[in-house]
């Protein structure tokens, strides 16, 4: 036993698709339906033109240890099989081969309201969950009022369950499965559901769990909080594991499994000759070199200008966009000294400006950029260019203590400093 939490040893799963689920009643009527139509069976066998259902293994060979106090983040894209993998660890199914061992109570939220009773109230289920996890009704008592005060549910106590939201059920079932001590707590994408403070107290509340000695395996999507959690990962790949070992290298693994290390070019340049004022080219100066970037390291972002009508009121803006939103605006002159917006006046050339971000502070993943070049007094965009330069960032290098937690936008203002225009050499 040791200090090892859970030890899962060759572990597989297998189905059978395309077998038919038949309501088979009593005794008697299956005897009937034999004696009715014995050769039955053997023509359905035929009319499928095989020897039998297909079979189909979810997971496969699936090794791996999580010791005591330990936090793993299991991921891996939809189908992988963590699902499955969760459901073998919390005894809601039996493994086809291999063998697990559980050293502690274990406490699992696997999905929306998983084990509670809808006719029951909130406050029953809280008994009842305790129960099952083999807890004294004075243990859930003292932790009641902690659960209670954590779902945030006081006015539905003594209302069943099956009245409350998706988000009322998902709290209170967070609460039950944090609060009644398990040595073990699996939680399955908790952050689905729920407002972003909510996930936030959970993500603490999970750090909490994991500093008292209880092993915590979870699984999400979202990087972000695997990267804050855990220190360990398993990457699950069509049902095996395709990587075994510390976070950053999972998340990297993660990536590649996606297919969102492709196309990383960090490099725009405009198409055809200039018919106006244009963003020439933008060049992302990434760390690891070809659109790669390492998670703390200074990344700079270089722009080339073609002034074809000078003009004394221009002003530039850009984006830093992930997968799905953009998470940090930058102004040509803002810097942490001064929060004006600064136009410039340039005659006809070309020229070349940069913003140095000193400490980039992304979470790990791909990015571009969305470039804005504007006429101050008119206020009129003269030019927009939308999700360019790809480029990545790697949690390789990364160390957690420094790697902070925030909502929404994770990069400010302040970190920029600008250089520039200044005349473009190359193009002279």
């Amino acid at each position: 036993m040791g200090d090892t939490a859970i030890s899962v040893q060759g572990v597989g799963k297998k189905y059978l698709l395309g077998e038919k689920a038949e309501n088979q009643g009593t005794l008697r009527e299956a005897l009937m339906r034999t004696v009715r139509s014995p050769l039955a069976p053997i023509r359905r066998k035929l009319s499928r033109g095989d020897d039998g259902p297909e079979e189909f293994w979810a997971l496969k060979d699936v090794s791996f240890e999580v010791k005591k106090g330990e936090v793993v983040g299991i991921i891996g894209r939809n189908g992988a099989g963590k699902s499955t993998l969760l459901k073998i660890l919390s005894r809601i199914t039996e493994p086809t081969e291999g063998k697990i061992e559980i050293h502690g109570r274990v406490g699992s939220l696997l999905e929306v309201g998983t084990g509670f009773h809808p006719e029951l109230s909130g406050r029953e289920n809280i008994f009842l969950n305790g129960a099952i996890l083999g807890m004294h009704r004075t243990e859930i008592a003292r932790k009641f009022d902690e659960i209670v005060a954590f779902a945030e549910v006081e006015r539905f106590l003594d209302t069943p369950v099956r009245f409350y939201s998706s988000g009322m059920y998902m709290r209170l079932a967070f609460a039950v499965a944090a609060h009644l001590e398990p040595e073990i707590l699996i939680i399955d994408e908790v952050l689905a559901v729920g407002d972003s403070g909510f996930q936030k107290k959970c993500l603490g509340k999970m750090e909490d769990v994991a500093r008292h000695g209880r092993s915590v395996l979870f699984v999400s999507h979202n990087m972000q909080a695997v990267a804050r959690l855990t220190s360990e990962c398993v990457v699950l790949k069509g049902g095996q594991v395709a990587y075994d070992g510390p976070t950053p290298g999972g998340i990297q693994c993660y990536n590649d499994v996606m297919g969102r290390n492709a196309e990383r070019t960090g490099r725009y340049q405009a198409p055809g000759d200039a018919t106006g004022n244009r963003v020439e080219w933008i060049q992302v100066n990434a760390s690891g070199g070809d659109g790669l970037h390492f998670w703390g390291d200074e990344l700079e972002v270089e722009f080339g200008l073609e002034i074809v009508e000078p003009n004394g009121n221009l002003t530039f803006s850009f984006q830093i966009c992930d997968d799905q939103r953009p998470v940090s605006h930058f102004w040509f002159g803002r810097t942490e000294y001064s929060m004006d917006v600064r136009q410039f006046s340039l005659r006809e050339g070309h020229y070349r400006f940069s913003c140095r971000i000193p400490k980039c502070r992304l979470y790990s993943g791909h990015y571009t950029l969305t470039v804005w070049l504007a006429d101050r007094r008119s206020n009129q965009i003269v030019e927009t260019i939308s999700e360019v330069c790809r480029f990545e960032i790697s949690m390789e290098k990364q160390i957690r203590e420094e790697y902070d937690w925030a909502e929404g936008v994770c990069l400010y203002l302040e970190d920029a400093e600008w250089t520039g225009p200044i005349p473009d050499a190359a193009k002279q």
